[in-house]
This record gives structure tokens, sequence and C-alpha cells, in this order.
């Protein structure tokens, strides 16, 4: 455990180069291409992060300055993911959560039930917070890492069936998104995309970037939509010219720099992706493994990033006009486009749809958030955030999976059994529908 916390207190820009170069290794990439490889992906998560920290040091104050400004009287604070993922790995299940899902991932993937290793061990906290809500509402700490285990599943499978999308999407092969939030969403996204292919005018819809150029020019340039929004912001946050023609930058470099930084990243997957190809086809008869990332690699996508600044005052309308929503957008609020970044994915970057799919996700996440609030507040005060008053959530806890885990659950044994019953017929489901995809390449 100590070994397992020093390697995960080095950060994701040299945790995850050091498990890719052993991957590398174990795949026969070759000590020289496998160190390369790994550091091309750490340089790219440095660029990302630095585009990252763009969002907080510009968007995260204009949002607060928005909220200011307009009063919004809701009595719930969102304190944002990163202090929530600090709660949720400070409870007794986060810190069983890191070694069981990696040993569960392992089993899973040795019974063929998934495709995916899940490298992503920082966003093992969602499933340590869906843990610790159980064991909170049972009293048993067996239960709450039970219900953790099924989350990770869930995540894994909805990875799995995700994945050739994904791939399609960043155009590099032998990779899915397992992120606890961002596998939630794809049930819904999938969902939604079939009920458009029903109506028409949704169905036969050309809305995206390359057809938005085609029609207005320059005007659908990521560049100047990113300027639009930039302004638009600006305007709501009242900022003087300096403060919001600094925002407006910022916002465009948004718009570029994450693109730039997904290409990085690709570049050091794809000798990887190869490796992984001609391993698995001469040892396990073409048997398919996908390595699991943080959903962070898709926000390069520029409809994922447009629609993302869209919502953020959409998101903040939405929580004050939806009738029993108790929850103030606020510390995650600047980061909506990791909600709605599968929308993308799923409706092939189609602008409108990803737009009307991103206003659902979040009206589910408001209102989840909302219902996870007394849970939360509770798991802070035990973990000591004394200077926390009133009850606060995120809305990183607006995870319709921890939602459904957490109501099952919450009946004990009995609730655990049903988890265990509903994930085999998934697992089943997700498994044929692969295999479908496979066959039809």
């Amino acid at each position: 455990m100590i070994v397992v916390d020093y390697f995960l207190s080095l950060g994701s820009i040299v945790f995850v180069p050091i498990v890719l170069i052993i991957i590398g290794l174990v795949l026969g990439q070759g000590i020289l291409r496998a160190i390369r490889s790994g550091i091309i992906v750490g340089i790219g998560f440095i660029g990302l992060n630095l585009a990252i920290s763009l969002i907080s040091n510009t968007l995260e104050p204009a949002v607060t300055q928005i909220v200011e400004r307009f009063s919004f009287n809701l009595t719930v604070i969102d304190i944002g993911s990163g202090a929530a993922a600090g709660v949720a790995f400070s409870t007794l299940v986060g810190a069983l959560i890191i070694p069981s899902v990696f040993a569960l991932n392992l089993l899973l993937l040795v019974i063929g039930f998934t495709k995916t290793m899940n490298i992503d061990i920082f966003n093992y906290s969602h499933y340590a917070f869906t843990g610790a809500v159980v064991h909170l509402m049972t009293g048993s700490i067996v239960l709450g890492v039970g219900a953790s285990l099924i989350q990770a599943t869930w995540s894994l499978l909805s990875a799995d069936y995700s994945a050739k999308k994904v791939q399609d999407a960043l155009g590099v092969e032998g990779i899915s998104i397992p992120q606890g939030y961002a596998a939630s969403t794809v049930p819904l996204f999938v969902l939604l995309d079939k009920v458009y292919n029903r109506i028409p005018f949704l169905r036969n819809s050309k809305l995206d970037l390359s057809y938005l150029q085609g029609r207005i020019g320059m005007f659908g340039d990521p560049v100047i939509i990113g300027a639009a929004l930039g302004l638009i912001l600006a305007l709501l946050a009242g900022y003087n010219f300096a403060d919001g023609a600094n925002l407006l930058m910022s916002v465009v470099a948004i718009m570029v720099l994450f693109p730039r930084m997904v290409k990085i990243i690709v570049e050091g997957l794809l000798p990887i992706s190869e490796s992984a190809k001609t391993f698995f086809n001469k040892r396990f008869k073409g048997k398919e493994v996908f390595i699991g990332l943080d959903s962070a690699i898709t926000l390069g996508l520029p409809t994922t990033q447009i629609v993302g600044t869209m919502l953020i005052p959409i998101t903040l309308v939405l929580a004050v006009i939806l009738p029993g929503n108790k929850v103030l957008p606020l510390g995650d609020l600047a980061f909506v486009a990791f909600f709605t970044c599968m929308a993308t994915i799923i409706h092939k970057g189609n602008l409108l749809k990803t737009v009307i799919s991103g206003v659902i996700n979040m009206i589910g996440v408001l209102y989840i958030a909302s219902w996870f609030a007394p849970h939360f507040s509770k798991l802070a005060a035990s973990g000591g955030a004394t200077e926390i008053k009133g009850q606060t959530t995120a809305l990183w806890n607006g995870n319709v999976f921890d939602y459904i885990i957490a109501q099952i659950g919450g009946f004990g044994v009995i609730g655990l059994v049903v988890l265990v019953i509903l994930t085999i017929p998934i697992g089943l489901y997700v498994k044929r529908v692969t295999a479908r995809e496979k066959l039809t390449e």
C-alpha cells in the first residue's frame, strides 16, 4: 500500500508514463521505444494539465463572479471534483479501493468479462465515493467495497461498449475510457442517440463543425467560436475590458491547446497500440485488450470544447429554474466539458445532438448531486473537513452509476446480490455487441 501511495503521489505526468513503459516492455516493444512512448504520453499530459490550469485560473473566477453578480439563492454548494475526490479517498472504503479494483480488473481480464485494463487509477475515487455512501447507509465495509467493485465493473463494461467509437473519434486503436464519470454517461447518450434517430429533424442533422465551417466560413472556426463564447462569459461576469479580454483569450487558448496536446498523447499511444495488437494476435489468437485512460484525452475534440463552454451559463440557468434542485454549481462548473465529452463521441461530433444531450445530462447531474448532498456532507465532516459549513456536494457526484448503485446497495446484502445479478446480463450484452463490431470491421 505504501508503494502504491508513493507512485500515486508522483502524479499522472509521472505515474501514467511509468505504467505505459511497463506495458510497452511486456508487449515486446523494446526498451527505448517503450520509454519514448511513455514519455511522449507524459508530455501530452503535462500539456493537458497546463490547459486545464487555464480553466481553473480563468474560467473559475468568471463563474464565481457570475454567481455572485446574479445572487443565486441555492443552499448546497458545489465544492468541485478535486475536493470531492479527496473526501472519497479519505474514507475507509477509499483506503481499500485501489488494490481491490486493480485486482478485480485483472481477474475480469483473465476470464474475458472485460477487454479494458483501467490504468486511470486517480479516478478510482468515483468508486470510492459510491462505496463510502453504501458503507454510510448500511454500516458494512464489506458491502461498501462490494458496491465500489460493482461500479468499477460497470465502468469497464461501458468502456468496452464505447471503445471503438472512442478509437474512431481520436484516431488511435487499443484504448477506451473507463473513467468513473464519463463511463456512466454512455448509456444515457446511446439511448438519446437512438431517440434522435427516430426524429427526422435530428436524424438528418449534419450540424458538425465541418458543416458549420462550410456554411458560415470563418464564423465556424473554433478560434472565432471560442472568442464569441469568451465574450459572452465576460459580459455575464460584468468584467471590464482588461479582464474580459484576458478571459476571451484564455477560452480561445483552451480551444486551440487541447487538440494539440491530445495529438501528442496519441503520438505516444500509437506505437503501444500497434505492439498490443501484434502481441495479442500472436499469443491469444487475436484477443483484444484496451488501455483504459482518463476522459481528458477526449477534450481535444472541438465539439466537446464548444458545447462544454456553452453549458456553463446554461447549467447556471437550469440550477435556478429546476424545481427541487438545491445545488449552486460552482467548483465543477468551469469543467462541464468533462460531463459531456462522451456525448461528442456517441453523436459523432454533431453539435445539435451534443448540446441537447448535454442539457439533459446536466439536469440529471443537478438532481443527483442534490440527493447526495446529505451523504457527502457527512463523509466530508467525518474526514475532518471542519472548515466546510452547511451542506456541500459536487457536480462530480451527479453520476448515474453512483446513484443507482447507492440506491440498490442501500438495501444491504439483498441489494448487493441484486447488483451482481444485474451485472451479469449487462456484461453478456456488451460482449455480444463488441463481438458483432469485431465481425463488421
